[in-house]
């Protein structure tokens, strides 16, 4: 279904032709992205390519959940647990070119399957890293995890982008992304119970521990995670599996072979482009700012035990998920970008209610936050990359690197926090995050330049 409104420019978005000549027999192996038919062979890949954004959202979600876990175990800084984060979207940084390169050479599929077997090893990783007891083990494995989710982003959001109209290509994104909304609310309130224990020992308790005692605490603490993240592993490497024996279509540029202009040059020549590497990097900071500390602002504000403020932090993951399929339903009517602009805006407000607010206020704003934040990232990733043609994967790639403010930015909230001895003064990062995504929402989608 065809968007009423579009975003300026929208209509000249991604132009590439599906060439099926995987999967499709009666048409030469030949089909057209804007015919997008329900019927069609390669419509079960793109099913399967949607599945991909529940499994990272999923994991990804489980980061808020091993935040005030690992600190408690560990005896961590609002700083130092914040390293958390930045083990996963460092390698996001690390790992985007590389990831790109393989998707441009050797295909959607591969890039896919690469980023499975990555993800599926790191999730397995944790059970020697809980047998260790060592912090340093737990953020390896998390960045290796992260360097497997690096792959499947650079290959499935641009993926998506092209199984339909190009005039659709932000409302079907925001479709596949709201998968990733519903993975935020099972992973807390499904596997959340699993790994937090409710034991929480005071400093002077652990003290007078002995060292047997103490040892124990810490390495039930520990082994809490190894199951969870043992059956994600084992199911990863089934759903690799799943796409190894599928035939996926070979989505390519038009005129790939042999085009003139690709390169990363080319790219950054788009102003949409280095907004949306501008905004997409303040977005993933706030969205991990708001996210991963979620549980200490509610046990700290309203008093929430933490088993409780877990099952906030579900309700938190419901309203993400409820909002992507709301912002779906509303760009029937509303252009993308100013819905970005509403959602923005209302988001400013909320977080200054969240830095100034008292008790369980406090905690239903971070919940409404999540609701309006959730349309932001598929938005912001369409619009940087409307008009890129062959230079789309790269430009892909570009916006996907940006995602180290998810790294950069959640170490600068623990500072302030640590400093000032308040985590709602820490929240001043996403305040200023959204008022810069503000901008790139009135500035980003003015014409490329050439």
């Amino acid at each position: 279904m065809a968007l009423k409104s579009q975003s300026d420019g929208q209509n000249k978005a991604i132009s590439l032709e599906m060439q099926t000549k995987d999967c499709s027999s009666d048409k030469k192996g030949n089909g057209n992205s804007s015919d997008f038919n329900p019927n069609k062979k390669w419509l079960f890949p793109f099913m399967l390519v949607t599945s991909l954004f529940f499994f990272w959202g999923f994991v990804h979600n489980l980061d808020p959940i091993l935040i005030p876990h690992l600190r408690k175990a560990f005896s961590l800084t609002d700083l130092e647990s914040s390293l958390i984060d930045s083990s996963v979207f460092i390698a996001y940084f690390a790992m985007a070119l590389p990831a790109g390169y393989v998707t441009r050479k050797y295909g959607y599929k591969f890039g896919i399957l690469i980023g499975l077997i990555l993800f599926g090893i790191g999730s397995i990783l944790f059970v020697p890293a809980a047998n260790s007891l060592q912090y340093i083990y737990f953020l390896g494995a998390l960045f290796v995890i992260a360097c497997g989710l690096t792959f499947l982003e650079t290959a499935a959001n641009p993926y998506v982008t092209v199984l339909g109209p190009p005039e659709t290509a932000t409302k079907r994104l925001n479709f596949a992304q709201s998968f990733n909304g519903l993975a935020a609310f099972i992973a807390p309130t499904v596997v959340g119970p699993m790994i937090l224990s409710g034991k929480n020992l005071t400093e002077s308790e652990m003290a007078n521990m002995s060292t047997a005692a103490l040892e124990s605490y810490l390495a039930s603490e520990a082994a809490s995670v190894k199951m969870p993240y043992l059956i994600l592993g084992l199911i990863i490497f089934v759903v690799a599996v799943v796409f190894y024996f599928t035939n996926m279509p070979d989505v390519k540029d038009e005129n790939s072979e042999g085009a003139e202009g690709s390169s990363f040059g080319a790219a950054l020549k788009s102003m949409k482009l280095r907004w949306g590497i501008v905004a997409q990097f303040f977005y993933i900071g706030a969205q991990v700012c708001v996210g991963s500390f979620f549980i200490k602002m509610a046990t700290t504000t309203a008093g929430l035990e933490e088993g409780t403020a877990a099952k906030y932090l579900g309700f938190y993951g419901l309203a993400f998920m409820l909002g992507r399929f709301a912002g779906t339903f509303l760009m029937q009517y509303i252009q993308p970008r100013k819905l970005l602009i509403l959602y923005t805006i209302i988001n400013i407000i909320l977080t200054v209610l969240a830095i100034t607010g008292t008790g369980m206020m406090v905690v239903y704003t971070l919940i409404a936050i999540a609701f309006f934040m959730s349309i932001m990232f598929p938005t912001i990733f369409s619009m940087g990359i409307d008009g890129l043609g062959n230079n789309t994967k790269i430009g892909s790639s570009l916006i996907v690197m940006s995602i180290v403010g998810g790294a950069l930015l959640p170490p600068v909230l623990g500072v302030i926090s640590d400093a000032t001895g308040s985590i709602q003064m820490g929240y001043s990062v996403p305040l200023a995050c959204f008022a810069v995504i503000l901008l790139f929402a009135f500035n980003g989608h003015k014409a490329n330049k050439a």
